[in-house]
């Protein structure tokens, strides 16, 4: 959805961002998790997305994995981002999120959480801006301020990616080196 087509509140709440925390199966997969013979997991991520976090983190924006599960393949795929701050195994969301505001002296109003699930719900709402994959459970969509029109690992991240750095006017600053028209 272009900007100029999005309500006045949502893209206040955009500009405030300084910090993305996403959810990661689900969000920055497509849920699946693939185990091999030798019990090995595999997931699959989205190019675009990674790319979008870059972009992210090029104009000074931070970004964050919130997980509840733990896996070596998101340590991986957070090393080959450059994301530093990676939190797994976490079983009560909003007290790890509140934990890394204190630590990182945001306020809930500069982040904005992605999710696909109900466990995601609670971040939607100590949150700046909240966005849902479109394949979200239904009480994720219903929650969250956002819907995004991709699903989970399919682009969904690359869209709130983009969303964020044009409400801030951060686009093309970071685009520029790609001589978008």
């Amino acid at each position: 959805m272009p900007l100029a087509k999005m309500d006045n509140s949502l893209v206040k709440k955009m500009r405030a961002v300084k910090a993305l925390v996403l959810d990661v199966d689900g969000v920055l997969t497509d849920g699946r998790i693939i185990f091999d013979d030798d019990g090995r997991e595999l997931k699959f991520f989205h190019v675009r997305d990674g790319h979008g976090l870059k972009l992210l983190m090029r104009a000074g924006i931070e970004v964050i994995f919130l997980t509840g599960r733990t896996s070596r393949v998101v340590e991986h795929r957070a090393k080959d981002l450059g994301v530093e701050s990676v939190y797994q195994g976490a079983r009560d969301k909003i007290a790890v999120l509140r934990e890394v505001l204190e630590d990182k002296g945001l306020k809930a109003e500069q982040t904005a959480c992605m999710g696909d699930d109900i466990t995601d719900v609670p971040l939607f709402r100590a949150a700046g801006f909240s966005a849902a994959v479109a394949d979200a459970c239904e009480e994720a969509r219903k929650a969250a301020d956002f819907v995004t029109r991709n699903a989970g690992g399919r682009g969904a991240v690359r869209e709130i990616c983009e969303l964020i750095l044009k409400a801030q006017d951060k686009w093309r600053d970071v685009t520029g080196k790609y001589e978008l028209a």
